[in-house]
């Protein structure tokens, strides 16, 4: 795997051996990052389901300034922590090795806000709506804030969770990305 645009173009990255994680292709990466407007003037991203750290390091790549990774996995992390270390990108990378719940509920503590989260966790564990709600109303989403689900194709979300509402869905091939913004107040 490798990082596609920005400051490490190309650039290989480690994924977890085995089928514990799914990674998000590199295809379908390219294909979210050209919606969200291909590079970022700065901000803050959480990747709540980050597996190998890809998608959150693509978006750093991409100008995101700082970005919170979040992986249950104690063997995704390590390789997570592996990617940082070669990227030199530490100063920009919170890595927590917890569970989604608990770390929502430490950032919400901390008054943490996100530009950007990206929710791709395992399929058969969806429960994006709940997330989604969770961040509206914990008021972890900036104005114009964007989340991005990446879910299978047959998942369909609604047309507006909380203060979020949705954009667009597109599908590549097993995998259905739905994007929603904070709606205008």
């Amino acid at each position: 795997m490798r990082i596609i645009a920005g400051t490490w173009s190309s650039r290989r990255i480690e994924t977890l051996d085995g089928d514990a994680t799914r990674p998000t292709l590199d295809k379908v990466r390219e294909a979210v990052f050209s919606s969200l407007g291909t590079y970022f003037d700065g901000g803050t991203m959480l990747d709540l389901y980050a597996g190998s750290g890809a998608v959150g390091l693509e978006a750093l790549s991409r100008g995101m300034n700082q970005l919170v990774s979040v992986e249950k996995s104690h063997a995704a992390c390590n390789v997570i922590r592996k990617n940082i270390a070669a990227l030199q990108c530490s100063d920009q990378v919170r890595l927590l090795n917890m569970s989604d719940e608990r770390a929502l509920h430490l950032l919400a503590e901390e008054g943490m806000q996100f530009d950007l989260v990206y929710l791709d966790p395992p399929y058969r564990l969806q429960r994006d709506e709940a997330v989604m709600q969770f961040l509206c109303d914990a008021g972890m989403l900036k104005e114009g804030s964007r989340v991005v689900v990446e879910s299978l194709k047959e998942e369909a979300f609604p047309q507006d969770v909380g203060i979020l509402h949705q954009e667009k869905s597109k599908v590549y091939g097993i995998s259905r990305i739905t994007y929603y913004t904070v709606a205008p107040q």
